[in-house]
């Protein structure tokens, strides 16, 4: 893996296939898959509250090759290979992200014209970046899977679950196939902060109404971090057009439960995303 140094907004550095963006003092690992068409915008695929790189498998890979779109696979910090953080997590490392982290990265790796395309956490994330830190208009669509605009008590009990198995169970072994020394970073700063009892103050849902570019929302309906009012305060609260895919028999993670469908709605929902005129793509290899 080689590293890639910040570079000016709109100046793509040649990507490698994987590899380290250098980025304020922090190393973020990166999958870079090209496109097959140019001329269509990059997929930014942002994790869930436990997730990395490694954990979407070969989602990005098909997605990329259903849509023509180059895709942009990363793991924040303190997750993956990337760098840790300290901890605890702020209560707000969501709109952080969305508003400071991701920002930045895109300028760094110059993407001029992405589709957001986040799980969970990254779902979250995603709006919250639509909503507010797009001036540009780089953002020309949204998918969210299974997106949090605020803590249900669902969430919480959900989360409160995962911790027992986490500190009790076989979850740590687990996530650590993936984190390798940030197993704790990444499980701790994920689900200290939501069980924190200030967290269900955190709430997303005044961004909504800054969101013009089409939203497409997969949820399952047996989703067990949320329930169908995340959704419905989408579709209410969004400036621009809301597509809404509730699975049925799928949890929370529709592109791990239901590939094919899940996979369908977001190439179609890519494939009818028109160009915005005197903008150019950065989709290339």
């Amino acid at each position: 893996m080689t590293g890639v140094p910040v570079g000016p907004q709109g100046r793509r550095p040649a990507l490698d296939p994987a590899g380290f963006v250098e980025l304020g003092g922090l190393r973020l690992e990166y999958r870079w898959i090209p496109a097959a068409d140019p001329g269509r915008p990059v997929l930014v695929l942002l994790h869930e509250g436990l997730g990395c790189v490694d954990i979407w498998r070969d989602f990005p890979d098909r997605l990329a090759a259903d849509t023509g779109c180059a895709a942009f696979v990363y793991s924040r910090a303190g997750y993956g290979r990337s760098s840790p953080v300290p901890l605890p997590r702020p209560l707000r490392y969501m709109d952080e992200e969305a508003l400071e982290g991701l920002p930045r990265l895109l300028d760094a790796v110059g993407l001029e014209e992405v589709v957001l395309v986040g799980h969970s956490d990254g779902a979250s994330i995603a709006l919250v970046h639509a909503g507010g830190a797009d001036p540009g208009g780089r953002v020309r669509g949204v998918i969210a899977e299974a997106p949090h605009l605020f803590a249900e008590d669902l969430s919480v009990a959900s989360i409160r679950l995962a911790r027992d198995a986490y500190e009790k169970g076989d979850l740590r072994a687990r996530l650590a196939r993936l984190h390798g020394d940030n197993v704790d970073c990444a499980f701790r700063g994920w689900n200290d902060a939501w069980l924190d009892p200030g967290f269900r103050s955190w709430n997303i849902e005044a961004y909504l109404p800054r969101i013009a570019v089409p939203v497409l929302v997969i949820q399952g309906r047996d989703d067990q971090y949320g329930t169908s009012l995340q959704y419905q305060r989408i579709r209410e609260g969004c400036a621009g057009p809301v597509e809404v895919l509730v699975l049925a028999g799928c949890g929370h993670s529709p592109h791990r439960d239901r590939p094919a469908e899940t996979l369908a709605a977001m190439a179609g929902f890519v494939a009818g995303l028109r160009p915005r005129p005197g903008r150019r793509s950065e989709g290339g290899g």
